[in-house]
């Protein structure tokens, strides 16, 4: 039975069990913490929660649609992390090889024992660039690949992590276009999202751009940045590839292929998604690996105050793990990632669970705030 939704802002169904997310995302709207927004929870497969409401435009004229797409940052590095699993699931690429294996000019400057795990856990040592990059270079694939290939780790690679804020998505995808001959746009689209039928982009046609909802910066933070030592990691790491998000509402940024901060989608299509890995690698008839490969997301393989971050984290592959200090989950086996502003995603396989919330109203973290960690705290009481 499905709760009922009293404001006319909501829209979507949600199953009784869960009828206090519908309050809290009611309570987040009017409160102005959010301007639109999405949240949506599988549970064994089905979709028990999709809700949306709010609006489009900071003038209140165009409410969210029920196909309302919008940019979700970093969350879109969880897509790269499927595409990698895949690949590895296939026998085409091993996590614990040199990356060099696939990529053989990446064999510059001191990187011949990266690893390919490395890239996925924010540990390669590659956070930034040392040439100094503008809004346009992010759209020259080849371009920042290539500077990549020949650049000399910031740090050991494997001794500890600094969030690879952009460079990650370009690694892992210059991986997959070497091993498929694809770009990781194409490949996402062909072996996730459509066999998913999950409205999410990475590269979003021309066709499709009546949908997508503008993102409204956080006052004083409309670009990503870190205070402190010029000469640090994690000033370096940001200042050297400038990120604003005005650049997310123009015609080349929502086009490129950015894997790690310019997929496209709402919450409903991100949850869709991760449904297959909370339930073993398979939902509903697809499946994009096995349980084995499913279950090595979970396995932890570095653990580290990070260094661009400046914060405690754990990394199984690619996935951030549950928190020990501050749990996002009362389960053990639990993996997420947030994007800049606020969209998140958690997978809970203990619960055969994946939750999403997808907003254009941003905040100023990196990976969560409030909002998302209000709605969760509603899911995990249900639960309970």
């Amino acid at each position: 039975m499905n709760a009922a939704i009293n404001s006319s802002e909501l829209k979507g169904h949600c199953d009784n069990r869960f009828a206090r997310v519908i309050d809290v995302l009611e309570e987040n709207l009017s409160s102005g913490d959010d301007l639109g927004a999405s949240f949506a929870m599988t549970l064994d497969g089905e979709m028990v929660v999709d809700l949306w409401g709010g609006y489009l435009d900071e003038e209140k004229t165009l409410p969210w649609q029920e196909d309302s797409i919008v940019n979700v940052y970093s969350t879109t590095k969880t897509m790269s992390f499927l595409c990698a699993l895949i690949l590895a699931d296939r026998g085409l690429l091993d996590f614990d090889k040199p990356v060099v294996d696939y990529w053989p000019e990446f064999a510059q400057n001191g990187k011949e024992e990266v690893l390919v795990w490395h890239i996925m856990d924010h540990a390669a040592g590659l956070s930034g660039m040392d040439e100094q990059m503008t809004s346009d270079d992010l759209y020259d694939w080849n371009k920042i690949t290539s500077l990549l290939g020949a650049q000399a780790p910031w740090w050991k690679p494997g001794s500890g992590t600094a969030y690879h804020a952009l460079t990650q998505g370009y690694l892992i995808g210059e991986l997959v276009s070497r091993i498929t001959g694809q770009s990781i746009g194409q490949f996402f689209h062909q072996q996730v999202a459509t066999p998913l039928d999950a409205d999410f982009f990475i590269g979003v046609p021309e066709n499709e751009f009546h949908r997508i909802g503008n993102m409204l910066p956080a006052p004083g933070n409309s670009s990503a940045n870190a205070p402190g030592d010029p000469d640090s990691i994690a000033v370096r790491t940001f200042k050297s590839m400038p990120l604003s998000a005005l650049d997310s509402r123009t015609k080349a940024w929502r086009m490129a292929e950015i894997p790690a901060a310019n997929g496209h989608g709402n919450a409903r299509s991100v949850a869709k998604i991760h449904a297959a890995l909370a339930c073993g690698g398979e939902v509903n008839g697809t499946r994009l690996f096995s349980e084995k490969t499913a279950k090595s997301v979970m396995q932890e393989r570095i653990s580290a105050t990070d260094m661009a971050l400046g914060i405690p984290l754990r990394f199984g592959l690619g996935f951030g793990l549950n928190p020990v200090a501050t749990p996002i989950s009362p389960n053990k086996n639990v993996c997420y990632w947030g994007g800049w502003g606020g969209s998140v995603v958690i997978i809970d396989q203990d619960a055969r669970a994946s939750m999403s919330f997808v907003m254009n109203k941003m905040h100023g973290g990196l990976v969560g705030d409030a909002r998302s960690a209000r709605l969760l705290a509603a899911v995990y009481a249900a639960l309970a």
